[in-house]
C-alpha cells in the first residue's frame, strides 16, 4: 500500500463503528460496474430462497460470533 493508501485506511478505522459499513459498501459497489447479464435476477430468486428457508424454519441462522468462532477453530485445526 502506498503512504496515502495507509493514511486513507487509519481515518477510516478512525471512524465510529456506525459509519464504517456505509464506508464500505461504497466501496464495494464501486468495484461492480460490469452488471451480468441475468446476475440481479439470480440474486433475487437466490435471496427470496433463502428468506423462505428462514421463514419455515427449515433454515437456522447462526449468530456470528459463532460463525467467526468455528472459523477460528477450522484455521487453528489447519496449522
Amino acid at each position: 500500500m502506498t503512504l496515502a493508501v495507509t493514511e486513507l485506511l487509519k481515518k477510516a478505522l478512525a471512524l465510529p463503528p456506525e459509519a464504517r459499513p456505509a464506508l464500505a459498501g461504497s466501496l464495494r459497489d464501486s468495484l461492480d460496474t460490469v452488471v451480468h447479464e441475468g446476475a440481479e435476477a439470480a440474486w433475487e430468486k437466490e435471496i427470496e430462497t433463502r428468506l423462505a428457508g428462514l421463514n419455515s424454519g427449515e433454515v437456522v441462522a447462526v449468530p456470528w460470533t459463532e460463525v467467526r468462532r468455528r472459523l477460528m477453530q477450522v484455521a487453528s485445526d489447519a496449522r
